[in-house]
């Protein structure tokens, strides 16, 4: 049975936050200090996540779960998990795609064993190719780090590998040209993405958002661009390069919202049950999963959460 919201739009893809922690402190997302971490025993278990994940899939034809944190791989034995992942089959007898999107500081030692536990795709998040910016972005020193990351990704298999930059006005837009080329000459599949607002001190603001226009723009007077066939329920617009040399994708979540095409739902590390990103009401699937809760009640929750399901988002 398909998991279809109020404006016929059909959930497909399940973003799992693992954890809430993060050894970065990117100041898009989060303060230097001062940061709150949930209480372990608030956190689900591999065990919890894998039911919920199971009921998706086997019930509701749920076919791409995505793994995110915090960052995702400062939990332990993660690919005990992605195992778990890995094993379950939608109604047709299919697998579902396993994604992670990381940081790639720690990559460089984990790429392997992730891609033997099941992974089937990455992302790495890359905002700046200068040291010092990339310090100033991420409160870390880990440049190299993720640059190795990255290499090591692709050596054990994971090809693309997509690399995701935020692009903030006068903090990193003067480095759009410089990482295309980068993923251009590394085999990469670069993704820029629009300043949204994430940051727990609240200082996003809409002139701090490079749109999507402006950033293709600026790739295609180097390397000139044709635009990609509709891309669905893909969060990414693509364009290729007309020289051969793979895809540039963008996006665009404030200047070009795809809301309307949504299909991910989202279940938070303490086992809250979200719709969207930016939504202000949860749904608390962890109750259910301590206090006795059956599958149909499980899966009921879900359906009575995605027939809630905003229109779009509300920035600005």
């Amino acid at each position: 049975m398909d998991l279809i919201d109020s404006f016929g739009r059909v959930v497909r893809d399940l973003r799992i936050s693992v954890t809430d922690r993060c050894n970065f402190r990117c100041t898009y997302c989060m303060p230097e200090e001062g940061m709150t971490w949930i209480d372990r025993s608030e956190v689900l278990t591999y065990e919890e996540i894998e039911r919920v994940a199971r009921i998706c899939v086997e019930r509701f034809s749920v076919d791409g779960i995505r793994l995110t944190g915090g960052e995702p791989t400062v939990r332990a034995h993660l690919p005990i998990l992605i195992r778990k992942l890995a094993a379950l089959r939608m109604p047709n007898g299919s697998k579902p795609d396993i994604a992670l999107t990381t940081n790639g500081s720690t990559l460089r030692n984990v790429a392997q064993e992730l891609r033997d536990a099941g992974l089937d795709r990455i992302n790495v998040s890359l905002d700046s190719l200068q040291r010092d910016r990339f310090l100033a972005l991420t409160r870390r020193d880990e440049l190299d780090n993720v640059l190795q990351g990255i290499n090591e990704a692709q050596a054990a298999g994971f090809s693309p590998v997509k690399v995701n930059a935020v692009v903030e006005r006068g903090a990193n837009d003067d480095e759009i040209l410089d990482l295309a080329r980068y993923a251009r000459d590394n085999n990469l599949e670069m993704r820029f993405i629009e300043f949204m607002p994430l940051d727990a001190s609240n200082e996003w603001e809409r002139n701090k958002v490079v749109t999507q226009d402006e950033i293709v723009n600026t790739i295609a007077a180097e390397f000139p661009l044709t635009p990609v066939d509709q891309r669905g329920a893909a969060p990414a617009q693509r364009w290729a390069y007309n020289d051969g040399k793979g895809t540039v994708g963008v996006i665009p979540s404030v200047s070009h919202p795809f809301c309307a095409d949504c299909d991910r739902v989202r279940l938070t590390s303490d086992g809250q049950f979200r719709t969207c990103l930016f939504a202000t009401d949860e749904f608390d699937i962890r109750a259910l999963l301590r206090n006795g809760g059956t599958d149909d009640d499980i899966a009921e929750l879900i359906r009575n959460a995605v027939g809630a399901k905003w229109a779009g988002h509300q920035i600005n």
